[in-house]
């Protein structure tokens, strides 16, 4: 990807992190496979699994959209204009 299209995706990342939809939905997605790994008997270990599995799965879709938006400001600090003041 060019660093223009990095920059647009890190901006439209941001804007998903951003939306009150999104993290509701997030949010929501969390409580419900906590609740889901709580609400376990002790016999249930593959319940369990499928929760914390689940639980990865919505982090790190929030971690990938967060880099985009880390790959972005690289990028634009790296490509802002250096002032240099002489004395």
């Amino acid at each position: 990807m060019t660093e223009d299209e990095l920059c647009a995706a890190g901006t439209a990342a941001e804007n998903l992190l951003n939306a009150e939809v999104f993290t509701s939905t997030i949010n929501e997605l969390v409580d419900t496979t906590f609740q889901n790994f709580v609400n376990t008997v002790t016999d249930e270990s593959d319940k369990r699994e499928d929760a914390y599995r689940t639980y990865r799965a919505v982090v790190d879709i929030v971690n990938t959209l967060r880099q985009k938006v880390a790959v972005r400001d690289e990028i634009d600090q790296k490509n802002k204009p250096q002032i240099i003041v002489e004395d």
